[in-house]
C-alpha cells in the first residue's frame, strides 16, 4: 500500500508555508513570543530599529510562505529561507545565555530549542528544492 502512496511535495509545501506564513504574521502585528528574542539579536543592525527588523523579519517570512507554496519560486523560496535562517540560528551564537542552561550547549532552553528545531524545516526545504531544480535541470 505504501508503495502506491502518493508522496506529492505539497504534502510538505503547505507545512512551510503555515509556519512561515503564520509566524511572519505574528510578527508583523506584534504579538510573537520571538520578538524579544529578535529585538534582543538585530540590536546592531544598521538602518532600522530592532523593532522596525522585527517587522521585516515578520513581512520577510510571509514571502518565504507564500515562495513555497508555487512550485516555480521555490528557488526564490529556499534561498529566502537560507538569509532567514542564517539569522535565526545567530541567537546560539550571540545570545548562549539565553538560548541555553548555564551556557550548555547540549541543555537549551526553550528559546535555544525553538531555534534548533529549524533544521527539520531546514531538511524539508533541501528535499523538496532538490526534488524540484532536479527536475527542472532535466
Amino acid at each position: 500500500m505504501l508503495k502506491r502512496f502518493n508522496t506529492n511535495d505539497y504534502l510538505v509545501r503547505i507545512p512551510l508555508f503555515i509556519i512561515f506564513f503564520w509566524f511572519g504574521i505574528l510578527k508583523v502585528l506584534d504579538v510573537s513570543p520571538a520578538t524579544e528574542l529578535i529585538i534582543d539579536t538585530v540590536f546592531w543592525m544598521p538602518f532600522l530599529s530592532a523593532k522596525t527588523w522585527s517587522i521585516v523579519i515578520g513581512y520577510w517570512e510571509m514571502a518565504i510562505g507564500i515562495c513555497f507554496l508555487n512550485k516555480k519560486t521555490t528557488l526564490v523560496a529556499v534561498i529566502l529561507m537560507f538569509l532567514q535562517m542564517t539569522g535565526t540560528f545567530l541567537p546560539l551564537v550571540i545570545l548562549p545565555d539565553i538560548t541555553f542552561q548555564n551556557g550548555n550547549p547540549f541543555l537549551p532552553t526553550l528559546e535555544g530549542q525553538y531555534i534548533i528545531k529549524n533544521i527539520i524545516i531546514i531538511t524539508a526545504a533541501l528535499i523538496i528544492g532538490r526534488s524540484y531544480l532536479k527536475i527542472k535541470l532535466k
